[in-house]
Formats: C-alpha cells, sequence, structure tokens
C-alpha cells in the first residue's frame, strides 16, 4: 500500500511540482515501526502480607508464644526472601523457603519466649524482599507480659547481726486464683531452707524461711527459687541482698607502670558495716609478695599500708591475692592486678556492658563509637583472666 502512495505522488509531482512537508513522509514511519520495539509490561514480584502486626495479648513471664504472618506473591515475577533481620534471640522464625513464584503462598512462623519484665512489649522481625515497591517488610509483634503469680517481697534484705537474719515471711498468691502447690525451694549457696509440703494446693501459700547464718556469712547477693505447680507459672525467684559484715575500699588492687624487684605501696581500709570491733588473726599472700607495712586503727576499722613487691619472672602482669582472716570471723580477700611497664593494656574499652540482660541471648554490648546494640556471650582467658563478650547474633 505504501509503494502505491509513493508513485501516486510521484505522478502528481510531475504534473504540478510542489513542495511537501516532513510530516508527510513521518506518518509512514510510525506506521512501519516493526512490532518487537512496542513498550512491554515488565515481570515484578509483589509480597502481600495478610497481616503485619500480631499481637498475642496478655503472656506470663518466660512461657513461649507462637503466631504465623501468612504472605502471597500477587506479583508477575518471582518473590526473592532475603536474610530476616529479627530483634534478638527472645524471637525465632521459621520460613520454608526463599523463593516465591507468582500466586504462591508463604509464611514466616515466628516464636517469642516472654522476658521476666512485667508491662507492654514489643518486637520486630525486617523481612527484606526484591519487590521493588516494598523492599522491606516490618513484622511487628506485641504483648503484655503479666504475672499470673504475685509474690512479695520481690527482694530479701538480710543483716548478719540480726536473728535469722531479719529474714521475712514470703507470701505467694495465685493472681487467677489457679491453685499450685509449692515442689522445692533452692538458694545460693543453700542458706536458706523452708518447710512445705507438697501435696497442699491453695491460691495463696506462705513460707517461713530459715536462714543458716553461717553459709549466709559468704553470700552478699543472691538467689531463692520457689518452684511451683501452677500451669503458666513454674516458679518465682526472690532476689537476696546481705550486707557484708566487713567493707573493703579499695576492694581490689590495680597498679600499671612496675618493674620487677621494686615494691609498691598501697593504702587499703578494712571496716565493720555493723559497727563491731574485730581483730586480725593471720595475713598472708597467695605467692607471697604482698605482705603489710602498717596497721592503723581508724573509725570500725583498720587502714593497712601494703607493699606489693613484683616478681623478676614475669613479663607482662601477674595476678595476687591478699587473704586477711579475722579473729573469730570470716576471712576477706583483696585481689591484686600489677602490669609491668610497657605491657599493653589489658583489654581495649571497646564495649560497655548493659545491666539488663536477655534470658536467650546474654548481655546487651553496646558500641560507644556506633551505639550499636548486640548481644554477646561472656568468656574468660583462662590464662590472663580478661573477660570478653563475643558477639552473637
Amino acid at each position: 500500500m505504501g509503494v502505491l502512495f509513493l508513485q501516486t505522488g510521484c505522478e502528481e509531482q510531475a504534473a504540478a511540482p510542489q513542495q511537501l512537508s516532513p510530516d508527510w513522509f513521518r506518518q509512514f514511519e510510525q506506521r512501519a515501526q516493526p512490532a518487537a520495539q512496542a513498550p512491554t509490561a515488565r515481570t515484578s514480584p509483589r509480597i502481600t502480607f495478610e497481616k503485619e502486626v500480631h499481637d498475642f495479648g496478655v503472656v506470663a513471664p518466660e512461657t513461649s508464644s507462637l503466631c504465623e504472618f501468612r504472605f502471597k506473591n500477587t506479583g508477575t515475577g518471582v518473590l526473592k526472601i532475603g536474610e530476616i533481620v529479627k530483634d534478638c534471640g527472645c524471637t525465632t522464625f521459621a520460613l520454608d523457603r526463599t523463593e516465591y513464584a507468582p500466586g504462591q503462598i508463604g509464611s514466616v512462623r515466628v516464636k517469642y519466649l516472654s522476658d521476666t519484665q512485667l508491662g507492654p512489649v514489643a518486637k520486630q522481625l525486617t523481612v527484606p524482599t526484591n519487590d521493588p515497591a516494598n523492599p522491606e517488610v516490618i513484622l511487628a509483634l506485641k504483648a503484655t507480659v503479666m504475672a499470673k503469680v504475685d509474690y512479695q517481697p520481690k527482694t530479701l534484705t538480710l543483716a548478719l547481726n540480726q536473728e535469722n537474719a531479719g529474714c521475712p515471711p514470703i507470701t505467694i498468691v495465685s493472681s487467677d486464683n489457679q491453685p499450685f502447690a509449692i515442689t522445692h525451694v533452692t538458694s545460693t549457696g543453700n542458706f536458706i531452707t523452708a518447710d512445705f509440703n507438697p501435696a497442699v494446693q491453695a491460691t495463696s501459700l506462705v513460707l517461713q524461711p530459715k536462714v543458716n547464718m553461717a553459709a549466709l556469712e559468704n553470700i552478699s547477693v543472691g538467689l531463692v527459687e520457689i518452684g511451683l505447680t501452677h500451669p503458666e507459672c513454674k516458679k518465682v525467684t526472690v532476689t537476696v541482698n546481705t550486707l557484708p559484715r566487713f567493707r573493703i575500699s579499695p576492694s581490689s588492687i590495680m597498679v600499671r607502670g612496675v618493674e620487677a624487684n621494686k615494691p609498691i605501696v598501697k593504702q587499703v581500709r578494712i571496716q565493720s558495716n555493723y559497727n563491731e570491733p574485730f581483730e586480725f588473726e593471720t595475713a598472708s599472700s597467695q605467692n607471697g609478695t604482698v605482705r603489710i607495712l602498717k596497721n592503723s586503727v581508724i573509725q570500725n576499722g583498720y587502714e593497712l599500708e601494703l607493699e606489693i613487691t613484683p616478681p623478676a619472672d614475669r613479663t607482662k602482669f601477674f595476678n595476687e591475692a591478699f587473704f586477711i582472716k579475722m579473729k573469730g570471723g570470716p576471712q576477706v580477700e583483696i585481689p591484686c592486678r600489677v602490669f609491668y611497664s610497657g605491657a599493653p593494656p589489658s583489654s581495649r574499652p571497646t564495649a560497655t556492658i548493659d545491666a539488663q540482660k536477655c534470658p536467650t541471648c546474654g548481655p546487651k554490648i553496646i558500641d560507644p563509637a556506633t551505639g550499636e546494640v548486640k548481644y554477646g556471650t561472656k568468656t574468660t582467658n583462662p590464662t590472663t583472666g580478661e573477660v570478653s563478650y563475643s558477639d552473637r547474633k
């Protein structure tokens, strides 16, 4: 057809010459475009979740809860899911596969382990995908941690100069009126016992703890665990704080830049927390490198001048322990750590440890340079005694 039009045009031009507009030719160029050059629809994956927030409601402390986030590839291309990022080990997940064809359905199954901290909590998972419209999907978990068993007191503050250390009774009450019985009572260093009948069930029980005063001498911070048969609370834990008979200042000695066989002198104070008179019976050091030069009486105790002589058979540092036995009383220990001149620092201050700890993940590691919070495990070097925390994802 185009050829016929061109021939007709030539004949007309011969009969009556005229100038044609370039636009007249462009109409044929547009018609002659090959079909393969026409724009086509681009395949694209699309992830669509049924829900992106799950509320567990009220859960008991230290219990597991399960949920599922279902999704579908509603796009036209293969959906790919990358490595899912979670808040911490208290939130675990499972994913059947990482690639989903158009129309295929999948799910992210999540297990949440509640902490002992009461109140509302929120966790999240980040799901990376190749969906250009939604490259990262945030899945949120919500819960309110509520104790199904309450108890008082939560902390026992004990004193070595009181009968039975001044320990009060412990009252345990079921918050949901579910009867329970006591199965066991254990404590740090076995310093507390209590009589109970495991056959007796009630919604409220009272324990009368009995304190072993001799065992308590060695425990300043401890725990009492009470086992229960409540279906949603298998135990309660009471913290214990005991005021020690003596306070030592400083509690340990650290010295840097010393030279072998050149003695150094440090002052240490030992005082009674109960305003009680005491005397020293013996003093000794583990490796024989520490001795008392001077002993001065101060209020509620003594100030000591300790001479530390670094041995010549070490090149970087050495550890020492100085012991003082009280007459008719316990033995106290003063740890010493001495670094020789030119020795490198024992550790770099690259991270600080948060007081809060996750029961699954361990302590938080906070990088002071970036502020990034990680979770790690504690490791002690058996040779140097240095403590480090390795990141655990």
